[in-house]
């Protein structure tokens, strides 16, 4: 029986409010550490925040070879994006694709956290789109109503 190597996963992204999409990063990244053998910390993005290694002064070029270099990342596939060809099509990327992990997600769920947002603004149900505790601190918080600070109002 093989023993297993502690794996913690960094997760970057707004989180704002977390999706059940987000959750699902985590039960994909998981499922696909069970098969292989990994170093103990990794970057877990989805493909777009993959792309935005490429966008220009967002990221310096050392900071992307110590990430991916020395640490690796775990990439969840969504549709629309392609981040095998991104890495194909960056040198440093490809450069360092053997500790880059493609993860497919089976089961497309294009919810964003920007589209719950907007949702909550207008007044319309997140139901079965986040979870029921976050839906629970979003009210409870007063969160997203969309009302300009009291600042604003005088």
């Amino acid at each position: 029986m093989r023993s297993r190597i502690p794996v913690i996963l960094l997760a970057c992204g707004s989180f704002n409010p977390t999706t059940n999409m987000h959750m699902r990063l985590f039960e994909l990244a998981r499922d696909h550490l069970h098969q292989t053998v990994l170093p103990e910390l990794k970057l877990l993005c989805g493909a777009d925040f993959l792309q935005t290694f490429k966008t220009p002064n967002l990221w310096k070029e050392e900071d992307i070879k110590e990430i991916v270099g020395k640490f690796g990342l775990v990439c969840i596939s969504r549709a629309g994006s392609d981040p095998s060809q991104l890495i194909q099509e960056s040198d440093l990327l490809s450069k360092f694709q053997h500790n880059i992990f493609l993860v497919r997600e089976w089961i497309q769920n294009e919810v964003s956290a920007t589209q719950i947002r907007s949702a909550l603004c207008r007044g319309l149900s997140v139901k079965y789109l986040i979870p029921d505790s976050v839906i629970a601190y979003i009210a409870q918080h007063n969160v997203y109503t969309c009302k300009p600070p009291p600042s604003e109002l005088l």
